[in-house]
């Protein structure tokens, strides 16, 4: 059956999963919007509920038994918190806004439209992967259908690419300094050892090796995100300090690229004075998908068929595709355009909405062709 988008009825629908607040902070938010979303598939499929730290997700199939997937369709039903005046969506002309709309509700609704659609029909087994935890880590999501030994060919993450294909990403590193020195009077610093002073000399070393680029560049980049003492008077020179930092790294960067916790801890160490030490809190490598894949080919050509050119992005945030890749399966980045990401004035682009949905049916109707 050739179903057509009602493009009313799906903006009714889009809009009422808007109005959920389902940030991290609220959990209960964060199963009405799950929920919603499995209601929106409708009956006839095998729905698997995973939880992991407080976060729900589900897995939607076909058939009455898990297999190994063909095609995942993965979406992210959290946001980043907002105003309320944010959770009331309003369209002004081919803008949707509210929180989410960019990133990522409104792709992760046409990805389950279609899937409702072409799920019973397609001749491969094809999966919704639906998770709360994205804007958090997505190893509570993601990662833990995963572990749980969801498995796949070919992943498309519906986060916001204007039907574009991102087969790169940035891999993430959160690392804390921590510098420990010995405390004294201010005016006698001779007797003491400023752990302040040695940690913002470490933060300066690393961001010699790291600067800030002043344009879009493919390279690591490092962000001091906070310096904190426990120190509470001026005339007292501080024991403690510590300073937080969110690298992000591309493939080709071999000093982390590929490296364990404790290799990027010694190498992190040898940018840090005396006193200072590195503590990986978290690492996870980049994401590639081979450009040369089939159902690249697939995709690329269905965007083409829609207008548009479905040109290769690299991104420079983590997203969970990167735990497809360090499992062996390629995902790519492909959803709907907008603007506004996280911010006061997110939006999605409403003219983005049907080539999307009329591409991701092409393609999923042979997609290694």
């Amino acid at each position: 059956m050739d179903h057509q988008l009602d493009v009313e009825s799906f903006l009714a629908a889009a809009e009422e999963l808007l109005a959920v607040p389902s940030t991290a902070d609220r959990p209960e938010d964060l199963r009405k919007a799950l929920g919603f979303m499995v209601d929106f598939v409708g009956p006839g499929f095998t729905v698997e509920w995973f939880e992991s730290g407080g976060k729900p997700s589900a897995l939607i199939y076909r058939a009455a038994e898990r297999p190994r997937f063909h095609v995942i369709l993965n979406a992210h039903l959290d946001v980043v918190p907002a105003p309320p005046a944010q959770f009331r969506p309003r369209r002004d002309g081919d803008r949707l806004y509210a929180r989410g709309a960019q990133d990522m509700k409104v792709s992760a609704l046409v990805e389950a439209l279609v899937f409702r659609e072409l799920a019973g029909t397609v001749p491969y087994p094809l999966a919704l992967q639906l998770v709360t935890d994205e804007e958090v880590g997505g190893r509570n999501g993601t990662l833990h259908q995963i572990k749980a030994g969801v498995s796949a060919e070919f992943v498309i993450i519906g986060e916001y690419s204007g039907l574009r294909i991102v087969t790169d990403s940035k891999g993430i590193i959160t690392a804390t300094l921590r510098a420990i020195g010995r405390g004294g009077h201010s005016a006698y610093p001779w007797l003491a050892d400023n752990a302040l002073v040695n940690l913002h000399r470490s933060v300066a070393n690393v961001l010699a090796k790291y600067p800030v680029p002043a344009d879009e560049a493919w390279r690591t980049t490092v962000n001091l995100a906070r310096i904190e003492t426990p120190n509470q008077a001026r005339n007292q020179i501080p024991a403690l300090a510590e300073a937080w930092l969110d690298i992000r790294f591309p493939p080709e960067d071999s000093d982390l690229n590929g490296k364990t916790a404790e290799e990027i801890t010694a190498y992190l160490a040898s940018f840090c004075e005396p006193g200072v030490t590195p503590i990986v809190d978290l690492a996870d490598p980049p994401h590639h998908a081979d450009r040369d894949r089939p159902e690249i080919h697939a995709l690329r050509r269905a965007a083409n068929n829609q207008g548009y050119q479905a040109e290769f992005l690299r991104k420079h945030g983590a997203a969970d595709g990167r735990f497809y890749y360090q499992h062996g399966a390629d995902a790519v980045i492909f959803g709907i355009g907008g603007d506004g990401l996280h911010g006061p004035d997110e939006y999605a682009d409403t003219t983005t909405i049907i080539p999307y949905y009329q591409a991701l049916k092409e393609f999923l109707s042979n997609p290694s062709n």
